[in-house]
């Protein structure tokens, strides 16, 4: 039988969500928790993968068992969890159903706070002395529509059979000190919202020009875009289904 798990995690203390030798990560700790309280080695399968101190305010990862578990196996496994990492619901799937490849979009926001806030050291990036021109930054995020291949933001050592991505929105919204990034698209490469995020405010403080922004896009040149911003105001904030309601 196979079950989805919808959760959430506080990337700060994580080497990213893939299991790696010799650090820890999210799904190890996922695998270890769900393995103790069902007796048998479970190996869950993510949606995506997270990159070192990256957030998620909603992931879902799937696994297998010969049986049927109940609703009330939340509370288990949430109770073996470290604090940072929660798990909201289980739910059960037909057995072809995958966390990865069934995934239709996914979204991220990046968080940046104007000055210095106690409040939001750990998840948001606080920027002080420096002003930015939100609206040349969404004109500029207009662009990314038009574009299919973001070699330009992606890490450089990936291996990945394309970097093909259909972005849907990206946008940049401003509430007195907060500035919040919005980005969805069908996939994402890895480093790519922090990446995008770097250049996109190089535009905003006038460093660069919009065309700019489309040259470097068209370059298909990591080496030209800006740089990546920290991961700790990164969320990944929606993975969508067609058959789950989120």
């Amino acid at each position: 039988m196979r079950y989805f798990l919808e959760l959430a995690y506080n990337g700060k203390n994580y080497h990213g969500w893939q299991v790696q030798p010799d650090v820890i990560s999210v799904q190890e700790e996922i695998n270890k928790a769900l393995s103790t309280v069902l007796q048998t080695t479970v190996n869950v399968v993510g949606a995506g993968r997270t990159d070192t101190g990256v957030h998620a305010s909603q992931m879902f990862a799937h696994f297998d068992i010969d049986r049927e578990i109940e609703e009330n196996y939340v509370f288990k496994f949430n109770s073996i969890l470290p604090k940072d990492i929660v798990i909201y619901k289980l739910i059960l799937v037909e057995d072809e159903a995958h966390a990865r490849f069934d995934a239709l979009s996914r979204s991220y926001q990046y968080n940046i706070w104007l000055g210095r806030n106690p409040f939001t050291l750990e998840n948001s990036w606080q920027i002080h002395s420096q002003k930015f021109n939100v609206s040349l930054m969404n004109e500029a995020a207009k662009i990314l529509f038009e574009y299919e291949d973001f070699e330009s933001f992606s890490k450089v050592k990936t291996e990945v059979y394309t970097f093909n991505c259909t972005i849907t929105e990206a946008i940049f919204k401003q509430n007195g000190n907060e500035i919040i990034f919005y980005i969805s698209a069908n996939r994402f490469l890895r480093n790519m919202v922090r990446a995008i995020v770097g250049t996109l405010l190089e535009v905003g403080q006038g460093k660069i020009s919009i065309e700019d922004f489309r040259k470097i896009i068209e370059s298909k040149n990591r080496g030209n875009a800006g740089l990546s911003v920290p991961a700790k105001g990164l969320f990944l904030t929606k993975v969508a289904y067609n058959y789950i309601k989120n």
